[in-house]
């Protein structure tokens, strides 16, 4: 899918709010199933993200990250998160856990798929606090898939 390079055919009102909700024309959609199948065929290219299929692209709106990651799995040496959509996601050095700075609050994220974000959910991220060890310079850090990540901004 992310070879797919159809025509662009407009943009869809189409929105992913931070807190998950894939909303239409103003009303969230309430089938899962729904949800799955469009995240499926979700691609970025630079700051935009379109819908794609073989034929069309269409633009739509991301107000954070498109997925939420929901739970995680954590052990000595490997984190595995489960997103909002269904996707399961192993920290390591394709996917990355990290966190930024947006409007002056720390954000963490993991990498999904082919420049696709979760946003970290705050119950999750505090559990990874938990599992975190603290490094000599005094920042909590993580390992999962031989990759090893501080959580700070």
């Amino acid at each position: 899918m992310h070879l797919w390079d159809p025509p662009y055919c407009g943009e869809m009102d189409l929105e992913i709010r931070p807190d998950g909700r894939w909303v239409h024309e103003g009303a969230p959609i309430g089938r899962p199933e729904m949800v799955r199948m469009f995240a499926s065929v979700l691609k970025r290219e630079g700051d935009r993200f379109f819908l794609v299929t073989p034929v069309e692209k269409l633009g739509i709106r991301v107000l954070d990250a498109p997925f939420l990651a929901i739970d995680a799995e954590i052990g000595p040496d490997a984190i595995a998160f489960t997103t909002n959509v269904g996707d399961r996601v192993m920290a390591g050095p394709e996917n990355a856990i990290r966190i930024e700075e947006r409007d002056g609050q720390p954000r963490p994220y993991v990498h999904v798929r082919a420049g696709l974000d979760a946003l970290i959910d705050r119950k999750t991220f505090y559990r990874l606090v938990e599992a975190a060890e603290t490094d000599s310079r005094g920042r909590l850090r993580l390992r999962s898939g031989g990759a090893e990540f501080v959580l700070e901004a």
